[in-house]
């Protein structure tokens, strides 16, 4: 029999959505800072929230997101699960069409799916959609035909996905842009070039009309969008901001209605003269320094790495730098997740003078001292903030354990590839919840996951209990399964936390459909502004 899971929810959430919406007055253009300029507008091969914030106006999947962030039905009108919660079914909305008119039908998501896991396509979030059945073989090739992968489409407005193993947190990950669909004539007639204006087919709220890089990128209202009607910004224009400084003078200019972010010195300046406008949130993510485990000097020296991160003063670092409301992290996994509690660093209940005492210890086991100190290089992408932490931690390191660190920064597509590529030694990163559940940050270290396992550390009993987790279908066993993960982890120090985020905005007193949330999103579907 079929269990259903009834998605009538609609009425309860959308409604009151709705309800917020001034009428909306002709030709409104919202102007959104958006940090780095994309890497790409390619579903499958983009990596970060820039990124993700312009697709999530370009593209829907089968579920979406609210005004606050929660999950409810995109493309699909509702879906069900049979009982042993390895088969969905997921009813397409006939109304759904792409910008071209065209309907939206289910055998766009399997195109689109399959290419997501083919190992051609390459793309580093593939182990996203591992829970689908056969979907790890085909992007490991141990499965060379994408065709085995369990979806399938039933009819245009029917569509079979298959698992692994029971996951509850599915449709959190179809709502990711890994499960968006693809108008699959687009690709096919463009090839690499799909993604450019006049090219681009979406079938979310916008479509794609300009892109000057490091200049602007210009959406449009989609008019064939299911809820056109409901769309009250008319163009969204999205700038790259990576001088936070420089994005708050073009706020206060009105040349901004939103910034990605605020610059940390200014944080006290800004609450104090601009309270309406400033907007701070909880998160679901995690500011980290991840270690080339692949050569020396962090390769076969967990020692040292413990040394380093003991070392850092994470209550200075919030309190003085960044200055936002972050949470000091002695973890990994953020707290809030739901059905798991997170795991600290032993060294969480000792004060900060006694982990400096045992970081030097650690430090002089490793063979490095004062007159023979270690030297590392610290890579960070362009960000003023970015830059203020990467400082700090120079001079916290230098101070306790006399470590010499060059700061190099980069610009985000070539510090995207340096990473990839292991190009450094010590790399600032940051790891932001795609869905609520602690598979998402602790996958992120197995080592069968490639180049998105930053530090390339291995361990097989990471591994072993990550994938009894997988099969686990009772929540208490399959977090006590992951806690152990994550305090293994923790043992190794192939990564260094730093804090647990929180997201800071400013936004215009005239936008109306912003809610904070703590997964930072933000469609400007829901947006509208007052005279």
């Amino acid at each position: 029999m079929i269990k259903k899971i009834i998605c009538t929810l609609l009425l309860s959430v959308m409604l009151p959505t709705i309800m917020l919406m001034p009428v909306a007055t002709a030709n409104q253009t919202l102007h959104r800072g958006n940090g780095a300029e994309p890497e790409t507008l390619d579903i499958h091969k983009s990596s970060g929230v820039p990124e993700a914030n312009i697709q999530r106006d370009l593209f829907e999947g089968l579920v979406t997101e609210d005004v606050d962030g929660t999950l409810i039905p995109g493309v699909a009108e509702r879906w069900e699960q049979d009982e042993s919660g390895k088969q969905w079914i997921f009813y397409l909305r006939k109304e759904a069409k792409w910008s071209d008119g065209s309907p939206v039908v289910a055998a766009d998501f399997v195109y689109a799916l399959r290419r997501a896991v083919n190992p051609a396509t390459a793309s580093e979030y593939a182990f996203l959609l591992w829970p689908i059945l056969h979907a790890k073989a085909i992007s490991s090739g141990k499965i060379r035909e994408t065709k085995k992968l369990g979806v399938q489409a039933i009819d245009n407005h029917t569509l079979k996905i298959l698992l692994e193993n029971p996951t509850s947190f599915l449709p959190g990950l179809l709502a990711h842009h890994m499960a968006y669909p693809l108008h699959r004539n687009t690709l096919e007639i463009h090839g690499k070039q799909w993604t450019r204006p006049g090219k681009l087919v979406s079938n979310g709220a916008y479509q794609l009309t300009e892109w000057v890089p490091q200049s602007y990128l210009k959406l449009e209202k989609n008019p064939h969008f299911r809820e056109a009607k409901q769309v009250n910004i008319n163009t969204v224009i999205y700038y790259p901001t990576d001088d936070q400084s420089a994005a708050q003078k073009r706020f206060r200019a009105g040349e901004l209605d939103i910034t990605s972010d605020v610059p940390s010195s200014q944080i006290d300046w800004i609450k104090q003269h601009l309270p309406g406008a400033f907007h701070s949130s909880p998160y679901i993510g995690t500011y980290y320094l991840a270690l080339n485990l692949q050569k020396p000097p962090f390769k076969n020296a967990p020692e040292l790495r413990r040394a380093l991160a003991l070392a850092i003063d994470r209550e200075i670092l919030t309190q003085k730098v960044t200055k936002g409301g972050e949470i000091p992290a002695m973890g990994w996994v953020p707290p809030g997740i739901s059905h798991y509690s997170s795991q600290v660093m032993p060294e969480a209940s000792l004060s900060q003078k006694a982990r400096i005492q045992q970081a030097k210890i650690l430090y002089e086991k490793a063979g490095y001292s004062r007159e023979q100190p270690l030297h590392i290089e610290l890579l960070y992408n362009t960000s003023e903030n970015h830059k203020k932490i990467a400082i700090a931690l120079a001079a916290m390191w230098k101070q306790t354990l006399g470590i010499k660190t060059r700061l190099r920064n980069e610009e985000w597509k070539v510090y995207l590839n340096s990473r990839t590529q292991r190009q450094f030694e010590v790399i600032r990163a940051g790891w932001i919840g795609d869905f609520n559940d602690a598979s998402n940050f602790l996958d992120l270290f197995r080592s069968d996951i490639g180049t998105m396992n930053p530090s390339a550390w291995e361990n097989t009993d990471y591994d072993a209990l990550m994938k009894a987790a997988e099969a686990e279908t009772d929540n208490t066993q399959r977090a006590a399964l992951m806690q152990q993960a994550e305090q293994l982890l923790l043992q190794e120090m192939p990564l260094i936390p730093i804090y647990y985020y929180t997201t800071q905005h400013l936004v215009s007193e005239k936008i109306r459909g912003w809610k904070d949330n703590i997964m930072d999103i933000h469609p400007t579907r829901y947006m509208s502004l007052i005279p």
